[in-house]
């Protein structure tokens, strides 16, 4: 275990994948009668828990204490371009996948490339909005590196877009957060919409 990672000591992952195989039934499903149902409710248990809302399990200030350096020479301005997204979305349990694009102006302390990848994931892999998404990702930069500015784009295709409701297949839904600089300038610079 990384030492960002935290213990997470309230699963209780049996009850998880009880809990799928009655929405199963509740649904008319039988998984002990339909061979393809076999096992879902551990392989859905297993997924949510270990993948698809793994970014419970980390610490953010940890990671962002870990990763955290001076900033004496740094660039102007640090941009992670195209980091990839995954979330669950918390109204449908469904996911949402895209990029984000993530940019700062370090003053003082930054992290590196691969500190923001881990922050986006971490962020993005639990059950959350995407406007929240892109917020929170802005929200811990200003907090534990009080750059000059900070700003983030998330672009996302929703499950619950796609495979209910609307159907809108190709439809893309893009949030910008900033903070100490102009919307405009940072969807120039993060090649926003």
């Amino acid at each position: 275990m990384s030492r960002s990672r935290r213990p997470t000591s309230n699963i209780d992952r049996p009850a998880a994948a009880a809990a799928i195989d009655a929405f199963l039934r509740a649904i008319g499903r039988d998984p002990t009668r339909e061979p393809d149902l076999v096992g879902t409710g551990q392989r859905v248990a297993d997924a949510f828990l270990d993948e698809l809302c793994a970014g419970y399990t980390v610490s953010i200030d940890r990671l962002v204490a870990e990763n955290r350096v001076a900033a004496k020479d740094a660039p102007a301005v640090i941009l992670a371009r195209d980091v990839p997204v995954t979330i669950m979305c918390p109204h449908h349990l469904l996911p949402a996948t895209g990029k984000a694009q993530v940019a700062f102006a370090p003053k003082g302390e930054l992290i590196g490339v691969g500190a923001i990848v881990q922050l986006v994931d971490a962020l993005s892999r639990r059950l959350v909005l995407q406007e929240t998404l892109s917020e929170s990702i802005v929200d811990t930069l200003m907090i534990h590196l009080s750059p000059r500015w900070a700003a983030c784009t998330v672009r996302l295709s929703h499950g619950c877009m796609v495979a209910r409701g609307e159907r809108s297949h190709g439809t893309t839904v893009e949030t910008l957060s900033v903070r100490k600089v102009a919307a405009g300038e940072a969807r120039q610079l993060l090649g926003a919409s």
